[in-house]
């Protein structure tokens, strides 16, 4: 039987998607009490088996639900177990002071003749308004938004599970760069203060301006790009900028490949610069993102001799209809999947004019110094001096960006590419991708930067077709 305590606290019933994708949301309502129906602890049960990472989540749910159970008498199960985690479960997040009930009888409640409840679904419908005749305030939690649509004609509050969410609009998220008023340095020129430092011009800031600058971020100047800076360092109202190298002269291309805008100069000096250990980059296709990026890993690599190899990685989930197993090495099964590397590596090798010979003997030499690796076999590797590629990196959870960042050993730089507008993962969506999380987590790191990258060099068709389409 539910006993309620207080007005104010609610109850709260998961579908079982909300498990599957975030196995720690039982505790994360705070002081307000969690349903479960018994159709979501089969539905559980059916999702426990496999390797993917749903089963992962759906095993870690019952080890909770498990340990929870086990430090109640089970006379007093009707009355809900305390969702404060047992010091077994670790330290998690947002530790709830409510409690988790489980459907222990069978609440007949007539559903419309349109919904007969044979599905789950309906199961959870009927569940829950039932439980509107003994809670005052009781709402269905799910990602599923047909369910949500179908609560909303019942009568029955529902709401999406955001507290994965990293962002309330995708929008808020930074773009990597701010642009200064026009006559900034007219202003904040008299006290400037200038110093050599390893090679590098730097300059201090003061003023008003500073709090809204970030650790690693480009400062634009309007009145000429050749004068452009990226905050190095902040303290209280001071700041100290670097000048930014020029990578869109054609004295001064990496790998061939020289910037077509601001954006992608921003990435390249990212990307070259060896302080930064982790880059995100975002934006649509035909940006430059993939091809900007092995162009700095081949430079540095072949040229500079800074890391041993370029490792590049991806999950797997396919556009369209899935066309069965792949067969071959774990590097043959992962080609289908890298056509953005193959086609890029086809451009970095072809733009010079040397002689067929010569590009052969190249295209060798980068094969050997590209390694292709699925995401599946990462847990438990550690990468020492690799230059670690992660695309399609929008379809990540915060949880597998997590697993994938961590890999890194000394010497390495991960870069995460990505678009967030071509989520493929279920119940992933921009503000809970795993990209996004990412972005967000690192600013104001000195080791870390991002771009947003915004204008198209594909080509004049694909760049209409974004327009357009």
């Amino acid at each position: 039987m539910i006993q309620k305590t207080d007005s104010e606290t609610r109850l709260f019933v998961l579908d079982t998607n909300i498990l599957m994708h975030d196995p720690t949301s039982l505790f994360r309502f705070q002081e307000h009490d969690v349903y479960l129906p018994m159709v979501v602890l089969e539905e559980l049960d059916r999702g426990k088996k496999g390797v993917s990472e749903i089963a992962r989540n759906v095993r870690q749910v019952s080890r909770f639900i498990d340990e929870l159970v086990e430090n109640s008498p089970l006379d007093e199960i009707d009355q809900g177990v305390s969702l404060l985690p047992p010091g077994s479960l670790g330290n998690l997040p947002n530790q709830s002071s409510g409690r988790l009930y489980f459907q222990t009888s069978t609440d007949s409640v007539k559903l419309p003749e349109s919904l007969p409840g044979n599905t789950a679904d309906n199961s959870i419908l009927a569940t829950v308004m039932a439980l509107q005749g003994q809670v005052n305030d009781v709402r269905l939690v799910t990602r599923d938004i047909n369910l949500r649509i179908k609560a909303s004609i019942l009568g029955v509050p529902s709401e999406d599970y955001r507290n994965d969410k990293v962002l309330d609009d995708v929008d808020l998220l930074q773009t990597g760069f701010h642009e200064l008023p026009a006559g900034f340095w007219e202003s904040h020129g008299k006290d400037l203060e200038s110093w050599q430092e390893e090679g590098h011009s730097l300059y201090r800031v003061k003023g008003e301006a500073v709090s809204d600058w970030e650790i690693g971020e480009f400062l634009a100047n309007p009145e000429a790009e050749s004068n452009d800076y990226i905050v190095r360092d902040i303290e209280g109202d001071s700041a100290v900028l670097e000048r930014v190298h020029n990578y869109s002269s054609e004295h001064n291309t990496i790998w061939g490949i020289q910037a077509r805008n601001r954006e992608q100069n921003y990435a390249l000096n990212l990307l070259m610069d060896p302080q930064f250990d982790f880059v995100t980059l975002l934006g649509p296709a035909g940006t430059g993102k993939t091809l900007l990026t092995l162009a700095a890993g081949l430079e540095q690599i072949l040229e500079q001799n800074l890391y041993s190899e370029i490792i590049m990685t991806r999950i797997t989930i396919p556009l369209g209809e899935d066309i069965g197993f792949l067969p071959g090495t774990e590097e043959e099964k992962m080609a289908p999947w890298m056509g953005a590397l193959m086609d890029n590596m086809e451009v970095l090798t072809t733009h010079d004019k040397s002689s067929q010979f010569e590009r052969e003997a190249t295209q060798e030499l980068i094969n050997h110094r590209i390694k292709i690796r699925s995401m599946n076999f990462m847990r438990g590797r550690t990468f020492v001096n690799r230059y670690l590629i992660i695309d399609e990196a929008q379809n990540l959870t915060s949880k597998q960006m997590k697993a994938l960042i961590t890999r890194a050993g000394p010497g390495t730089k991960i870069i995460c590419i990505g678009n967030l507008a071509q989520i493929d993962t279920l119940y992933l969506t921009e503000t809970s991708s795993g990209l996004t999380y990412a972005v967000d987590r690192f600013k104001n790191w000195a080791h870390s930067g991002h771009v947003t990258l915004q204008m198209g060099e594909r080509s004049r068709l694909s760049d209409y077709a974004i327009t357009v389409l």
